[in-house]
């Protein structure tokens, strides 16, 4: 199974140089085959793990001396993450093909081999994240993550999007010193990089080294103080925003401060508070910054902080002894992993056959285009927790984890019940703008729209049914 998650992350570096290498026409084919290789490759790590009664499994790969520098783990959780990751990459690769093409109204690229060869390397480098099991590797490929993030949100070199892709990389990069101060921590204590020596520190010691990779995860999760790269990011092509900033950049956040906690041992309670308290001040100001937004991705943007923020919640609130939040924050990432690239796809889509992206020009998308507007809806509802759709279940959890753990610390009473008034108004938000674009007849923009290619149909179909099916998959994964 080792062997297998290797090949899920080398497969895309291995791709990304024969991307480089190959003449320009071959680089749309040659990137779809290596993500669907490295698809088929966790997918055949996940079946094979769920056949093995999902026996956790760790195994050093670089050492010096009796120092672990660079390990993977292969466990329910970084299997679940990492084929959300892997098949969202190969979704975007597959959407991507006709959308960059001359066709494009809003932006008509035909997709350089760099877009190619750095959405593989994210695919590679995210895969790499998930399931490495030190403190080393995670700065490694955490660094790569950046590295890509700023290569491709400067896609489209106008000065704007240089101005942002760079502001994302000093922002991300300055809250990675939260991890190299954990790293150096954790090897003075124990001489070892392995998360799991996080278990044997002392409780000041354990402290220090929690807070620290929570400072970096707040980094790249964009949580606040560290929000402000992640609105500006969406100078991006939006297959690269759909990437980046729904299935994996920002998940790179949640995701280490989640493998910390599970390395704990029992984190100490005010990891919980801190994290907690943060959570729900980003949530507040997420959704206040929804207010004034008529882009559709910026508005998407805002509310992948806040969803962010519910994983952040439902991470601190097991810190409390609550497992139902810690694996309801984990399904989350695996929802809205699914359901916000959709969202995104819709959103490039429109800009594609419309011209534009802004709300109060798109009405009458369902009547236009039936597969936009079905897609829209379900996006909203799925983010914003209606049932089935696959955001209500997760979020469920954690609501429900919250409010158990109150009983005995009352404070919790008031943080959970804000965070569960910001989720009412979060849907009332997004059902005012479905009513005002989604139905009714078509405004000039959309009634001049042209045909969606059926390569971006198609994609948009799978996440359509993603949003429903991908709750009832990580409610059984996790059991």
């Amino acid at each position: 199974m080792i062997n297998l998650a290797l090949a899920t992350i080398l497969l895309p570096f291995v791709g990304a140089i024969v991307v480089a290498l190959a003449p320009q026409p071959a680089a749309k084919t040659i990137g779809r085959l290596f993500a669907g290789l490295s698809f088929l490759s966790v997918l055949t790590l996940a079946i094979s793990f769920a056949r093995g009664g999902k026996v956790a499994v760790e195994r050093a790969v670089l050492s010096f001396g009796d120092v672990e520098v660079l390990g993977f783990a292969v466990d329910k959780v970084s299997v679940l993450v990492a084929v959300a990751v892997v098949a969202i990459g190969l979704l975007v690769t597959l959407y991507s093909v006709d959308y960059f093409s001359a066709g494009n109204r809003e932006h008509a690229d035909i997709g350089r081999r760099r877009f190619w060869s750095f959405i593989l390397v994210f695919i590679g480098a995210m895969a790499g994240l998930v399931f490495t099991s030190t403190v080393i590797g995670q700065l490694v490929f955490f660094e790569i993550t950046g590295a890509c993030s700023w290569a491709l949100i400067g896609y489209y070199e106008k000065p704007k999007a240089l101005a942002s892709a760079l502001k994302a990389l000093i922002v991300t990069h300055i809250a990675s010193l939260g991890l190299y101060a954990a790293a150096v921590v954790l090897f003075l204590s124990t001489g070892t990089f392995a998360l799991s020596a996080i278990g044997t520190l002392p409780v000041a010691t354990k402290t220090i080294v929690l807070l620290a990779i929570l400072v970096a995860a707040w980094g790249k999760s964009a949580q606040l103080p560290f929000h402000m790269w992640l609105p500006d990011a969406m100078e991006a092509p939006t297959p690269v925003s759909a990437y980046l900033h729904a299935a994996s950049m920002v998940k790179v956040g949640v995701y280490i401060f989640a493998r910390a906690l599970m390395s704990s041992n029992g984190a100490p309670e005010i990891v919980g508070w801190v994290g907690t308290i943060m959570a729900v001040i980003t949530l507040v100001y997420g959704f206040a910054m929804y207010l004034p937004q008529a882009d559709l991705k910026r508005l998407l943007a805002w509310s992948t902080i806040t969803q962010l923020g519910y994983i952040f919640l439902g991470l601190s609130l097991s810190v409390f002894g609550s497992q139902l939040a810690f694996d309801g924050a984990i399904a989350h990432i695996f929802n809205h992993a699914f359901a916000k690239t959709l969202f995104f796809l819709v959103a490039g889509a429109l800009s594609y056959t419309a011209g534009t992206r802004m709300l109060p020009v798109l009405r009458g998308i369902l009547a236009k285009s039936p597969v936009l507007g079905i897609g829209f809806v379900v996006a909203a509802f799925a983010i914003t927790g209606v049932p089935p759709f696959s955001g209500f279940f997760s979020k469920f959890a954690i609501f429900a984890g919250g409010f158990r753990m109150a009983d005995a610390h009352p404070a919790l009473w008031v943080l959970v019940a804000v965070a569960l008034l910001e989720s009412v108004a979060s849907f009332a938000w997004f059902l005012k703008w479905i009513g005002k674009t989604v139905p009714g007849t078509p405004s000039e923009t959309m009634a001049a729209a042209q045909p969606v290619p059926a390569s971006m149909r198609f994609v948009l179909t799978v996440l359509i049914v993603m949003a429903v099916a991908s709750s009832f998959i990580a409610t059984a994964w996790l059991g």
